[in-house]
């Protein structure tokens, strides 16, 4: 569904810049704009595979089960059906970590993993379980501290004070979380008939 949307927003504009005759411009966007993104993902490649690197030796110096011991009190009531010596727990919390750093490039790896671990705790696999969905919500919203990734992208394009970002962006997750766990909490409660 999302590249039919893609498909069609890049075709009105490619028809747009044809009767309007800006077929230059667009050649010269295309263009410049390749290589501007290429530049920006090569500015940026350092602190992911930094931040990845950590996240790795956390996970291998068993930092993250530590990590995900310290919040299972708040995990084992967002996610009740979950063990809590399963090792979904462990990589949702090196998810929760990675995205309140504001990196989430970072914490993709480890929400693939926390989704292929819930997934065999899954009976219909054909189907999202609650746990999945409020991971999902989780991971979506994500409350950020520090928007590491943000930041630099403001540095790389000149910003004068790019650290500005930082209490705005804990309001908007802070709030964006709270509204997505709240609306799951209260479907999951209509919907089980309590």
């Amino acid at each position: 569904m999302v590249a039919l949307i893609w498909a069609f927003l890049i075709l009105v504009g490619l028809s747009f810049c044809l009767i309007t005759g800006n077929v230059i411009s667009l050649n010269d966007t295309i263009l410049t704009s390749a290589n501007s993104g290429l530049k920006m993902m090569m500015d940026l490649l350092p602190i992911i595979v930094l931040w990845t690197g950590i996240m790795k030796i956390a996970e291998d110096s068993g930092m993250l089960n530590k990590i995900s011991k310290l919040l299972y009190p708040l995990l084992s009531k967002l996610f009740p059906s979950v063990p809590k010596d399963n090792p979904s727990l462990g990589y949702i919390a090196s998810n929760i970590a990675a995205n309140a750093m504001g990196l989430g490039s970072a914490a993709t790896p480890f929400g693939l993993k926390a989704m292929n671990e819930l997934q065999k705790l899954n009976s219909k696999k054909d189907t999202a379980t609650e746990p999945m969905i409020t991971f999902l919500i989780l991971n979506t919203s994500g409350v950020t501290i520090v928007p590491t990734t943000t930041i630099a992208l403001r540095l790389m394009h000149g910003s004068v004070n790019p650290e500005s970002i930082i209490i705005t962006s804990l309001i908007a997750t802070f709030f964006s979380s709270l509204a997505g766990l709240l609306l799951d909490y209260f479907i999951r409660r209509k919907n089980n008939g309590i």
